[in-house]
C-alpha cells in the first residue's frame, strides 16, 4: 500500500506544472500603427524585453497583402538576432545570419538538371 501512495505522489510531482505560477507580463514601451483601410498599414512596438518589430503591407496585384519588415530580439547568449522578411506574391522570404543557407549543388547535380530540363524541352518522357 505504501508503495502505491509513493508511486502516485511521484507521479504527482513529475505531472506539476513546469512554468512559475506568476507568469511575468512584458510591458510595451513604443507602439504605433497605421491603417487607411485600403490594405495598406504600417506597425510598429516594442517589448521592454528588448523584441523589437517593425512592418509594413501594401495591397498587391491580385488583392493579397504584401508585407516586409523586420523583428528583433536578445539572444540568451548575448547579442541580438535579427530577421528581415517579405511576403508577397511570391510567398514568404525570410533573411538573417541565424537561418541555416542550403549548400550549393555539386556540378555533376546541376548538370544532371540541365540535361532533364532539355530532355523535357524535346518532350522526352521517362516512365
Amino acid at each position: 500500500m505504501s508503495q502505491i501512495i509513493l508511486a502516485c505522489l511521484a507521479v504527482v510531482a513529475v505531472a506539476s506544472p513546469q512554468y512559475p505560477r506568476d507568469p511575468r507580463f512584458i510591458a510595451i514601451v513604443h507602439e504605433n500603427s497605421e491603417n487607411d483601410g485600403n490594405g495598406n498599414y504600417n506597425f510598429q512596438y516594442e517589448g521592454e524585453n528588448g523584441i523589437f518589430v517593425d512592418g509594413s503591407g501594401r495591397r498587391g496585384s491580385k488583392g493579397q497583402s504584401n508585407m516586409q519588415g523586420f523583428y528583433r530580439f536578445p539572444l540568451p547568449e548575448g547579442g541580438i538576432a535579427e530577421v528581415r522578411y517579405t511576403a508577397d506574391e511570391n510567398g514568404f522570404r525570410a533573411e538573417s545570419p541565424l537561418i541555416p543557407k542550403p549548400h550549393p549543388l555539386p556540378a555533376h547535380a546541376v548538370e544532371q538538371i540541365r540535361i532533364a530540363e532539355e530532355q523535357r524541352r524535346r518532350g522526352i518522357i521517362w516512365d
